[in-house]
């Protein structure tokens, strides 16, 4: 299956569609790289138009759900919250690509992919 842009509707419409499953999260930042399984109970998405500062992000999906983060090798600790925050931008690129989505940002790149 070949990889394909999607506006940020197209995405909504594909991700809303996996509530219910289990996904893995997997962020890279920087030198810094943080795995998640997650039971994905429901897709939200915020928009703060008061940030204090310009790291915060003035759009933001919301992934809730229960699960597990992995923190080194073998180390899975349970999550702090029911929701992940994945920071979205004006120029955030959207892929799909079979059973996984790609988010690019200035910060970083974001998989979500079904956990099977």
């Amino acid at each position: 299956m070949t990889e394909r842009t999607l506006t940020v509707e197209e995405f909504n419409q594909l991700l809303q569609q996996w509530s219910g499953e289990t996904i893995k999260i997997t962020k890279q930042e920087l030198e810094d790289e943080d795995s998640i399984i997650m039971q994905l109970n429901d897709i939200s998405y915020e928009t703060d138009t008061r940030r204090l500062d310009e790291y915060e992000p003035m759009h933001a999906l919301h992934l809730n759900g229960t699960g597990t983060t992995q923190t080194n090798e073998q180390d899975l600790q349970p999550l702090p919250s029911s929701l992940y925050e994945i920071p979205l931008e004006d120029s955030t690129q959207y892929q799909f690509e079979g059973d996984r989505f790609s988010l690019v940002t200035e910060r970083g790149s974001y998989t979500i992919e079904r956990v099977r």
